[in-house]
């Protein structure tokens, strides 16, 4: 019996829930969870367990809904063949009683005489003759009040009789609808306006003084005679004008250096600045809706909307405007204006916080049950949105990625409209300068950095001084950028999160261009000379110069502070995805709770900020991407056992891509001019190559001179030279690169290397793994995580384009400018280039334009005529070759 009025009781709750699912979850809840403020943890098993009861209680249920179901419907069946009989018979009962009715009147009419019933009709005639006249004796009456109007209150006037001349004024007033609609209706009109006109001309002096003197019973007394008179928002402009004298004279009186563009001159410390005296003046205005919180409940029947409209009529009668002296304030501080206006911003929401406080007094005074009434009808909802927030069947894994959308946060902000008024008048001005926070906070960082490089210019530092500046400005400028989101959140709330990356991302590429600008120009001045000794003894034999050893350690030197300002980078970056993770998390929390939390200072605020351009899709889009990206890579169910090792988790989409991208350019300018340093001797011994005199031999290839002048046949010719000296150099280059093995700057940003691109990379670690190494290290790129990179990876990545770099140059600028070759010198040159083919190979070097050439210079002429009378478009190298060889 228990269990059937337990399932009773369950059936029951059900009908007192719209959606299905909020009955499930709150079914299934612990009651002891109830009264306290965090809900109990849910062990899944007792949930499997209460899951179990209630589908046992629910498939009871629904067998006796089918048992009752099936009864009714047999109740039913069996009584339909009785309701015809049962409507039958009441219809002929009420034909029977309708005939019986029919004889009773009939009997009652010839029962009174006709005499009685005429004597009756003339009686109701004369009523209804007596009720119209009566109504025309009033409406008489009424026009002949008017006549009379205009003496009777213009003596009550003079005798200072104001309430009695307001109620006979009020009673000519609900007459006037009398004359609607005739030709008297305009002059009585005129009449009621002008003797209105002079009882408040006749009040205006005597309320005056009433509201000086704080004499609430007065002001009392006087706010009921203009009610009477229809002339409530005058009394109420009479009241705010005089008790806001005081602090317009307060904002009037006192000039301000910052915000007056008259007083510029005059020296600062001379004149109170803006920043100094609005705390000074929301105290004064603090101290007086104080005072008048007090006479306001007294006076007038709406209190708070009464201190609303006088804070809103307050702020609008300032001269000058607050919105003109927010603008001379920050015309007047330029780039650095952000600051100056958050600190205004700061001292208007304190002002805000405490007219808020105000406000609660004023509606606990003016109703005190209110507080109680509230406290009553709030216990239930707030019961419901504790249990609404635990755990939910209904809620999925995938949920959480659903952010409120541009429109959803008005839910968030909506309150009532009184106490919306007056803070959206003191935070308007605002809103123009919150919408540009871009362009301020990019303002304040350019002129922050602007700062940073005089000081550098002033300094004078030294090129080898250079790297070590380019880290410390690094941590010059990223301490500068740590204040952006500080700035951010105090000035727009959030809202501008995408403003803020912009800006950010715009600041950093300007400092890393400055530099990449600043590298270009410095390698092609001549730099302080910086000798090692190492290389020097290893690498003697090498032909570069001790200004050459300089520019190859200053070059990476500049690609290890490269990657000391990338890993700054992805710290900040991580700073800056994890607040903006809380704005979104702030921004869902108003949205699903707004009674608790609020996204700006006071409502107010909030709506103006949600309502603004700031609240777009972008903003959007950016709260979702970083987001779902910190979702990924931190999963709620990371703690559970898993039968697999996790996959691992992808990189997040980068913030910053500018800034990325200018850092690659720095980096690849640095390894542009380290590779031209390295490739400098070669390209000297080329300087003369193209204008060798054995491109030009009439010699016979195939034979030799001996000293006796005896022609001995020869099987191959030996190399130039120059080609030899540049082999020689190309091989050396791998000894060059373990001499910096251990700099780790080598590694930096590898796919910006001329010619290596990510797939040879994959392709080199992929072959480097098959073979053990002793010795690997953890290097970093540009665009990925610090991954497992050995050194011989790095130093075949290096190899492989300074041999194309070389070989590039050897085919696009040495090779074209032969100016002719004969047979000899075809196979002198054919000679060189399937040497160098051999050395480059040796350094895992490919070149499809040396193949080229080489293929190109040894063939004879009717394979060449051939290939070029093939009816397509001939080859480059080809059409250079047939020119020097003379074969067109």
């Amino acid at each position: 019996m228990a269990d059937r009025t337990s399932t009773t009781q369950i059936i029951e709750t059900l009908e007192q829930y719209e959606d299905v699912v909020s009955w499930i979850n709150d079914t299934l809840t612990p009651t002891e969870a109830d009264d306290t403020s965090t809900p109990l943890a849910i062990d899944l098993a007792d949930v499997e367990h209460q899951i179990s009861q209630l589908l046992t209680t629910l498939d009871i249920a629904a067998e006796d809904t089918s048992t009752q179901l099936e009864r009714i419907i047999d109740d039913v069946s069996r009584g339909i063949p009785r309701l015809a009989y049962d409507l039958h018979f009441m219809k002929d009962g009420a034909s029977t009683l309708q005939n019986a009715l029919l004889g009773v009147l009939q009997r009652s009419r010839d029962a009174v005489p006709k005499e009685t019933s005429d004597a009756l009709d003339n009686l109701h005639q004369l009523d209804a003759i007596k009720g119209r006249m009566e109504a025309s004796r009033e409406v008489l009456r009424e026009a002949e009040s008017w006549s009379t109007l205009e003496h009777e209150v213009t003596s009550l006037i003079l005798e200072k009789s104001y309430a009695k001349a307001a109620e006979r004024l009020s009673e000519a007033s609900r007459s006037m609808v009398v004359f609607q609609n005739t030709p008297e209706y305009d002059p009585r009109r005129t009449l009621m306006v002008n003797l209105q006109n002079q009882l408040e001309a006749a009040l205006s002096t005597a309320l005056v003084s009433a509201i000086n003197a704080q004499d609430s019973n007065a002001c009392r007394d006087y706010f009921s005679i203009f009610s009477i008179i229809q002339r409530e928002s005058e009394f109420r402009n009479y009241y705010y004008a005089s008790r806001r004298s005081s602090l317009i004279s307060l904002w009037q009186n006192n000039p301000l250096f910052d915000c007056d563009p008259q007083l510029t001159s005059i020296r600062e410390g001379a004149l109170q600045g803006f920043a100094d005296f609005l705390p000074k003046f929301y105290a004064t205005f603090v101290s007086l809706l104080n005072t008048e919180r007090t006479s306001i409940t007294d006076i007038f029947p709406d209190p708070s909307i009464t201190l609303s409209q006088f804070i809103s009529s307050t702020m609008m009668s300032l001269q000058p405007t607050f919105p003109h002296r927010l603008t001379s304030y920050s015309s007047h501080y330029g780039e650095s204006t952000l600051v100056h206006l958050i600190s205004a911003l700061k001292a208007t929401e304190e002002f805000a916080n405490g007219v808020e406080k105000i406000m609660e007094k004023i509606k606990y005074a003016s109703s005190p049950s209110s507080g109680a009434q509230r406290q009553n009808t709030s216990e239930k909802p707030q019961t419901h949105r504790r249990r609404s927030s635990r755990m939910s069947l209904s809620l999925r894994p995938t949920q959480h990625k659903s952010l409120p959308s541009a429109i959803g946060l008005s839910k968030a902000v909506a309150g009532p409209i009184e106490s919306m008024e007056w803070d959206q008048e003191l935070f308007q001005p605002f809103l123009d300068f919150q919408t540009d926070f871009a362009s301020l906070e990019r303002r304040f960082l350019e002129h922050s950095l602007l700062e940073i490089i005089s000081s550098d210019t002033r300094d004078k530092v030294q090129a080898s001084d250079r790297p070590r500046l380019f880290r410390e400005r690094a941590v010059d400028i990223f301490g500068i950028a740590e204040g952006s989101m500080g700035r951010c959140k105090a000035f727009t709330y959030g809202y501008g999160a995408v403003g803020l990356v912009q800006a950010l991302d715009g600041f950093f590429q300007s400092f890393i261009d400055m530099w990449t600008a600043e590298v270009q120009t410095e390698s092609n001045n001549p730099s302080s000379v910086i000798k090692n000794s190492d290389s020097d003894y290893d690498l003697s034999d090498m032909d570069y110069s001790p200004e050459d050893w300089s520019d190859i350690q200053l070059s990476l030197h500049l690609l290890s502070s490269a990657r000391n300002v990338f890993d700054r980078l992805s710290t900040f970056e991580t700073k800056l995805r994890a607040y903006i993770s809380q704005v979104a998390a702030h921004f869902r929390l108003a949205l699903n709770d707004p009674s608790s939390f609020q996204i700006a200072a006071t409502k107010g605020e909030s709506q103006l900020l949600e309502q603004s351009a700031l609240n777009s899709a972008e903003l959007h889009a950016l709260l979702i991407g970083v987001e779902n990206d910190s979702n990924s890579r931190d999963s709620p169910f990371s703690s559970s056992l898993r039968l697999q090792p996790p996959a691992p988790a992808p990189s997040p989409h980068p913030l910053l891509v500018k800034t990325r991208k200018s850092l690659a350019a720095f980096a690849q300018t640095c390894q542009t001019s380290t590779t031209s340093t390295i490739l400098s001797p070669l390209r000297n011994h080329l300087a003369g190559y193209a204008s060798t005199p054995a491109w030009s031999s009439t010699a016979d290839p195939n034979l030799g001179v001996s000293r006796n002048d005896l022609r001995v046949p020869t099987f191959s010719l030996s190399h130039t030279e120059t080609v030899q000296r540049v082999a020689e150099g190309l091989l050396n280059l791998p000894r060059l690169f373990e001499v910096y093995a251990d700099d780790d700057a080598l590694a930096f940003s590898l796919e910006t290397l001329p010619y290596v691109e990510s797939e040879m990379l994959q392709s080199l670690s992929e072959q480097n793994h098959d073979i053990p190494s002793q010795q690997s290290r953890r290097r970093s790129s540009i665009y990925s995580k610090p991954s497992a990179i050995d050194a011989e990876v790095v130093s075949s990545a290096w190899l492989i384009s300074l041999g194309h770099t070389f070989l590039e140059y050897l085919t696009s600028d040495i090779l074209p400018a032969i100016p002719s070759l004969s047979v000899t010198g075809a196979a002198q040159l054919t000679s060189d280039l399937e040497y160098l083919s051999n050395i480059v190979r040796a350094l895992n070097v490919e070149h499809g334009a040396l193949e080229k050439w080489r293929t190109y210079v040894s063939m004879d002429l009717d394979e060449a005529l051939k290939l070029l009378n093939d009816g397509g478009e001939p080859d480059p190298v080809l059409s250079r070759v047939a020119k020097i060889r003379g074969w067109r």
